[in-house]
């Protein structure tokens, strides 16, 4: 087994060398789609051996086995040029057959991607590196999927549009007390690179029996995504976790109007993270019921949410402070999601969670649809001991949310747990940002000793400075 890590690793220093490309969204965008080639030829091979009718919609003259996998192939210039003038315009306008869903997402991938690389002779040096990964071996593919994710927290964040990566151990925690089960239908219609539904599926590969299980699971899950990055790598995500045709469309879940979501379109779970402390483009909100309409995209991906599911749909999300508390609009969307769900957990995280991406407040809601809510539990998460916040190298562990699922099925109050009835809430004009009444704050022991020495030692260094002051005047 290669050493993928080491691989991805040179790759990066390579591309470092060339100066078509900027920075590391530049740098990830290229890997990215030079993988999904590599990745999604590697598949062809095998499927080409399972049926011998099987005919890639990936052109032969453009398959990576056929420019890119001889390390002597074309380099420099001609190389350059064939990805700049043919690679690139031909999976641009692709001419897909009816039905063919592979088809389309190559199409898509491509018309939002692009080439930054200039030089061939370094293009040629990552392509060669890229070749010594076989995604056909079960080992290099498990490997390759943990390397991958460390590729996508380097997309962490854009502050100004409030996307930021989530950390795996929270997209674990939420999936796992989801539960989705075989055969329901999962979505995250914010899907971002698809870090939930990855979860998910794992989640769910636990319970395959039978091949008709496998194709069951083929077909269940689902996402969309608007932006082109992060479509082209939760694609590759997806087909890295035996996904063969991605259920993820290239576009703005908000774009679709409230009303025209039907019963065949809901779905029984609801994982995500939508994005939030961003504004929806221009005319978005009015997609959405007169009483709901804002610019704020967590508010109304909110309502979305709460309209996509089924009665008796469950939901596992990730909310700011912000979305809990507020007037007018926000208070209107708490109002419905509390008399249309039954908002049973608020899990409270400690600020630092996202960080250094995000320093917002967050919170992990679980609802399930269909009946009002009566009451709610929160649990306040607190760091570790002796921890005094998250950081990129010290992230949230999956192993910490251990005593929130142990209390989960035996719900009591504690110091770090609560429970909320619905009047209250109510009489609150439905403000869910409730702080633990049981925390118990920590007793100050003061050392008067101590705090006699240090007020000494600042008088004593007043006085120096006052006489200083004084012989320079005289």
């Amino acid at each position: 087994m290669s050493n993928i890590s080491g691989i991805i690793k040179s790759i990066r220093d390579i591309f470092r060398k060339d100066p078509g490309l900027s920075g590391d969204a530049q740098r990830i965008e290229q890997l990215g789609w030079m993988i999904f080639l590599k990745l999604f030829d590697d598949k062809d091979k095998e499927k080409e051996i399972l049926d011998t009718k099987y005919k890639s919609p990936i052109p032969s003259e453009l398959q990576w086995r056929n420019w890119a996998e001889n390390d002597e192939g074309i380099t420099g210039e001609q190389l350059i040029d064939f990805i700049n003038n043919k690679l690139f315009p031909q999976l641009k306008n692709l001419t897909v057959a009816v039905g063919d869903k592979l088809g389309i997402i190559i199409r898509q991938i491509f018309d939002g991607t692009n080439n930054y690389m200039k030089s061939g002779t370094t293009f040629r040096q990552a392509i060669n590196k890229l070749n010594e990964i076989d995604f056909n071996s079960s080992k290099e593919h498990h490997v390759f999927n943990v390397i991958y994710e460390d590729i996508l927290q380097g997309l962490a964040t854009k502050k100004d549009t409030g996307e930021f990566y989530t950390p795996r151990a929270v997209t674990q925690f939420l999936v796992d007390m989801v539960n989705p089960q075989l055969g329901e239908k999962i979505t995250d219609p914010a899907c971002g690179t698809a870090g939930f539904l990855v979860c998910a599926i794992e989640h769910l590969k636990k319970q395959v029996k039978t091949i008709a299980d496998k194709q069951t699971l083929q077909e269940t899950v689902t996402g969309s995504e608007l932006k082109p990055l992060p479509f082209m790598l939760s694609v590759v995500n997806l087909i890295t976790h035996d996904i063969a045709v991605p259920k993820i469309t290239n576009g703005d879940s908000l774009s679709r109007e409230y009303n025209s979501i039907r019963q065949k379109d809901r779905v029984d779970i609801i994982v995500a993270n939508p994005p939030f402390g961003g504004v929806v483009g221009d005319g978005m909100e009015t997609n959405f019921p007169l009483n709901y309409r804002t610019k704020e995209s967590a508010d109304l991906f909110l309502i979305l949410f709460i309209q996509l599911l089924k009665d008796g749909g469950r939901a596992g999300i990730v909310l700011p402070d912000g979305s809990l508390t507020g007037d007018g609009v926000k208070q209107r969307v708490r109002q419905k999601l509390l008399e249309d769900c039954n908002v049973h957990t608020i899990i409270r995280l400690p600020q630092s969670v996202f960080a250094p991406y995000a320093t917002v407040n967050t919170n992990l809601i679980f609802f399930e649809k269909g009946k009002p809510t009566k009451e709610i539990w929160y649990y306040e998460h607190t760091l570790p001991e002796g921890q005094k916040a998250y950081s990129k190298t010290k992230p949230i562990r999956i192993e910490e949310f251990n005593p929130i699922k142990d209390w989960w099925n035996n719900r009591k109050e504690s110091e770090v747990s609560w429970k909320v009835p619905i009047k209250t809430i109510v009489d609150r004009n439905y403000d869910l940002d409730i702080k633990n009444p049981n925390k118990v704050a920590e007793e100050v022991v003061y050392d008067r000793k101590k705090i006699i020495q240090s007020l000494e030692d600042s008088f004593k260094k007043s006085l120096e400075i006052l006489n200083e002051l004084s012989s320079t005047e005289k």
